[in-house]
């Protein structure tokens, strides 16, 4: 694909992009992309000491880079030795990469919110010499598991090591050289291992994804084939660079094609940042979007009959004129009136990214349907994708101009994808992983000996090399009656109430549906002003509160199977997180946690099935069972 080379973010030609085959290793791909476009900007980070935002250009980014290698090769490591990288996303996290892979070393990311315990886990059964840490107290947390740690040689903080006696300790001015000659390349083999992701662990510890330079240069390069960028594009980079997802479509990505990145300050000034930056990319997850569709949707409930009419006119003029241009629909004299419901709401709508957002890919979960909608209507191009961190990640995307927002999209070049007769999706590509660490046996489950890889997603179908999923196996619910669900859709269509800050359906083998709800900020105002303490689990538990509280999650769930609905719901004071064990470090749930922790509230939830049936027959709500 070649564009014009206009002033308009993404028409650059691509002549700069970059092959596997010039690249070889992702230490090439960077000392390629450094010769390419040197004065190019690479990054954009705010400097929180100055109170600035500030610009990096490749060649700059080399010299550091070289400095992280000079003091690397001080440290008594060889070739193959683990590095670990707790930071936040910035020119750091970068730098360290590419250092560690350009002397043959292995990265490890780790999670700055995780859990002291399974950080203490990653280190140890990734056996980590070398660590990057924000500060000396991220050290200090672990010391309760300072008997899993003795393989670890040296603690570089990135910003402060005070407060920390540990020998192994140092500041990373203190580590750092304040020159080096030039760029080390010792990373020869494509085959080599590059990294070990550690998988979020829902159930049981995380398993070590180990991944080759092969692996993640050709799913990058794959990506950019799917969904091209070009250097005069920026990204606003805000999930964890620890995310397989965001570290190859967004960080290795951007060493192919040159894409200008902007290191987000904080998810709370996510929306400043979009007006700052006023990105033409990014790479998200759907509760962002869904956040955002529901303080729209909670904010038009408050407008005028016009204004609410005025809003739908244009998302179904939106998506009509989408649907054209997907060669899916026909013309509507209604498209007539485009530009003036673009100047009056979808302009604005798109203000709030920035106004300047070309695509958005979206990937870890499904996003709602009425979601996707309502974005796509006023003109902002959401990618739906999949994938996970055994492939690399990426197994299928939307395009630009193929794009079904009811699919995770076609799969990428060069993939293969097959459904086993229980419907499990299997998956074979030059991205699919070497194994996972220290575990042949979790190996041997995972990839078959024909070389497929078994996902554990279950397929509704394979259409046109398009994938329709339905769910993860494990969080498929059977209920008594014997019908099949799956909690997640449930789950973030409840989570469109702004009113609900997380939410946890559960009905395995059991008559009906239930859920754990954590109230938002929102959510906590509004049961305070029925006239209910947030902050008391008596009054939270008081049936009048979850009778409202119902209605509202019955609205959000309307267009389910009526077996799904939910009937009874526990309201929890305490917000799941990766520090408390609930959540996973990418947010996601920890179910059998969460129904260990709650096990007393849950089965009060289901006991006196009657007293519940009867309760719904007054609602006009049926019961199953």
């Amino acid at each position: 694909m070649t564009k014009n080379n206009t002033s308009a973010p993404g028409s650059a030609p691509d002549s700069t992009a970059i092959t596997v085959d010039e690249a070889r290793t992702l230490g090439g791909l960077f000392r390629q992309r450094v010769k390419r476009t040197p004065e190019n900007v690479a990054h954009h980070y705010y400097d929180r000491g100055s109170g600035e935002w500030r610009q990096v250009t490749w060649r700059k980014l080399a010299e550091y880079v070289a400095r992280f290698q000079a003091a690397m090769e001080g440290e008594d490591l060889k070739p193959g030795d683990r590095v670990g990288i707790m930071l936040s996303s910035s020119p750091e996290w970068i730098a360290v990469d590419q250092a560690a892979l350009g002397l043959g070393l292995v990265t490890v990311p780790l999670y700055l919110d995780d859990n002291a315990g399974n950080t203490a886990y990653m280190l140890d059964h990734s056996g980590t010499r070398l660590l990057f840490v924000r500060s000396g107290s991220d050290w200090t947390s672990l010391h309760d598991y300072a008997d899993r740690l003795g393989e670890v040689q040296r603690v570089v903080c990135v910003d402060t090591a005070a407060g920390c006696e540990d020998a192994r300790v140092v500041s990373l001015d203190r580590w750092l050289p304040p020159s080096a000659t030039k760029l080390r390349a010792l990373d020869k083999d494509p085959d080599a291992l590059a990294t070990i992701i550690y998988t979020s662990g829902t159930t049981g510890r995380p398993k070590g994804v180990m991944l080759t330079h092969h692996n993640l240069l050709w799913n990058a390069r794959a990506t950019w084939d799917a969904v091209p960028t070009y250097p005069d594009d920026i990204g606003l980079s805000f999930l964890p660079m620890a995310h397989s997802y965001e570290r190859t479509s967004g960080y290795y990505h951007s060493l192919v094609s040159g894409l200008q990145v902007a290191f987000n300050r904080s998810i709370e000034q996510l929306m400043e940042d979009f007006a700052i930056i006023r990105p033409t990319t990014i790479n998200s997850v759907p509760r962002i979007f869904e956040r955002v569709y529901g303080v729209i949707q909670d904010g038009l409930a408050r407008k005028s009959a016009l204004a609410r009419k005025l809003f739908e006119l244009t998302v179904d003029v939106g998506w009509s004129r989408f649907e054209r241009q997907q060669g899916r629909g026909s013309w509507h004299p209604s498209h007539l009136l485009w530009p003036l419901l673009d100047a009056l709401v979808a302009k604005k709508i798109r203000a709030l990214f920035g106004g300047r957002l070309r695509f958005a890919s979206a990937g870890g979960a499904a996003l709602s349907p009425d979601v996707s909608r309502m974005f796509i209507g006023f003109g902002i191009a959401v990618l739906q994708g999949y994938g996970l961190t055994e492939a690399s990640p990426v197994v299928s995307t939307n395009r630009l101009d193929d794009n079904d927002p009811g699919s995770v999209g076609p799969r990428l070049g060069g993939v293969q994808v097959k459904m086993q007769q229980n419907g499990e999706l299997l998956v074979n590509s030059p991205a699919v992983m070497k194994g996972y660490w220290r575990d042949p046996e979790a190996t041997r489950k995972a990839i078959d000996e024909t070389g497929w890889l078994h996902t554990g997603d279950k397929v509704a179908r394979l259409e046109h090399n398009r994938i329709y999923l339905i769910g993860r196996f494990k969080e498929i619910v059977v209920m008594a009656s014997g019908e099949k669900t799956s909690p997640v859709d449930m789950e973030q269509a409840i989570m469109i109430d702004p009113i609900f800050e997380q939410v946890m359906v559960i009905g395995e083998a059991r008559p009906f549906m239930a859920a754990l709800v954590v109230l938002s900020e929102r959510g906590a105002q509004h049961v305070q002003s029925m006239g209910f303490d947030p902050a008391s689990d008596e009054q939270l538990r008081d049936e009048r509160l979850e009778s409202a509280l119902l209605e509202r999650v019955a609205e959000q769930l309307k267009d389910f199977p009526h077996y799904t609905q939910v009937r009874r719901l526990a309201v929890l004071r305490e917000i799941w997180t990766p520090q408390n064990g609930m959540l996973t470090p990418t947010m996601k749930l920890r179910r059998r946690r969460i129904l260990d922790e709650h096990r007393d509230r849950i089965d009060y939830l289901y006991e006196g099935h009657a007293r519940v049936a009867a309760t719904a027959a007054s609602r006009n709500i049926r019961v199953a069972g």
